[in-house]
């Protein structure tokens, strides 16, 4: 069966219909045509539409590094690690790029993004003020001796991890290091040959960087923001347990107040027999915690245990009272 194919006028008129149908779709004006197009017949130039003198009732568009509705976080100005984010600068002469960004990038932060973490029930919270402030009136605003301790006396309690040992083993270098000084107690157990001592060395090394860090202990003479540097405050005579006394030059100085261990959960490990038995072992496992504070708590249980030594009354034999009960005949 033969095809039949168009013939030369159907071709020529179906070409004819596609090119007055591209002519007359080019002839629709383009957005980006119609946008700033008053603008080039006035000026006779392209416009930036970044230019305000070009639209005055626009307003400018700033760069996203320009914006003001930009937050960023920075460290505080009492942190410690401020130095090592500007160490390779001079604090008194600034780079001009830090400079800038010190002038342009604003420090306010948005409380909304922090609350999930720093108030993550606010009306628990409201609450819990709520039942501090009627305490504190029944109390007439007078504050407690432990509550006035915790907040002038720093401590740091860290716990280890478990360790591979029995509390057999690890109780003994817990009562070592408990009462010493924090380096005493690492030179302690950096020559101890019990093989658990390694791991205890690295968790006074953690527990002393943490107490540093975390709670500002052990930091000498360091003046911090907005306070006056004290020079009245000097070391002192410590009593230990062993009734021996100790000079204490820097009140700031970290000593290990208390430490104990705790059991953990029991592994399980085979022992290979005769004859293709397998026993199971239950290896245990110990963790350490340790209770670091500064001197100065040591200094004044010291002065408090020898003031009261010295107001109590003296022990006699025979107290010195009146007689009582005496009948000039006997009672039988």
């Amino acid at each position: 069966m033969a095809l039949c194919a168009p013939s030369r006028r159907l071709v020529s008129s179906a070409l004819t219909r596609s090119t007055t149908f591209s002519t007359k779709q080019s002839n629709f004006p383009r957005h980006s045509r119609t946008i700033f197009s008053w603008l080039r017949s006035s000026t006779g130039s392209k416009a930036n539409p970044l230019d305000p003198r070009a639209n005055p009732s626009q307003k400018p568009v700033l760069p996203p590094s320009e914006s003001p509705f930009q937050t960023t976080g920075d460290l505080a100005p009492s942190s410690i690690f401020e130095q090592e984010d500007g160490a390779s600068e001079s604090p008194s002469q600034p780079s001009p790029q830090r400079r800038a960004t010190k002038t342009t990038r604003p420090r306010r932060r948005n409380p909304s993004l922090t609350a999930p973490a720093l108030d993550p029930h606010p009306l628990a919270r409201q609450r819990w003020e709520r039942k501090i402030l009627i305490r504190s009136l029944h109390r007439r605003f007078r504050i407690r001796k432990s509550v006035q301790l915790l907040r002038t006396e720093r401590s740091s309690v860290t716990k280890s991890h478990f360790l591979e040992t029995s509390i057999k083993k690890l109780g003994p270098l817990a009562r070592q290091i408990a009462g010493k000084p924090i380096e005493d107690a690492m030179i302690q157990m950096r020559f101890s040959k019990k093989r658990v001592a390694g791991e205890v060395l690295k968790h006074l090394r953690y527990a002393r960087d943490e107490a540093v860090v975390r709670k500002g202990m052990g930091l000498g003479n360091v003046v911090r923001d907005g306070e006056e540097k004290d020079k009245e405050k000097k070391g002192g005579v410590v009593i230990l347990k062993s009734g021996r006394k100790r000079v204490v030059e820097d009140r700031t100085g970290i000593y290990v107040d208390q430490a104990w261990v705790g059991r953990g959960s029991y592994g399980r490990a085979p022992d290979y027999r005769a004859r293709g038995q397998v026993y199971t072992l239950r290896p245990p496992t110990t963790s350490i915690t340790v209770l670091l504070r500064e001197e100065a708590t040591r200094i004044r249980l010291s002065e408090e245990k020898e003031e009261k030594r010295k107001s109590k009354k003296a022990w006699v034999p025979l107290p010195d009272r009146p007689i009582t009960a005496q009948r000039q005949y006997c009672m039988w």
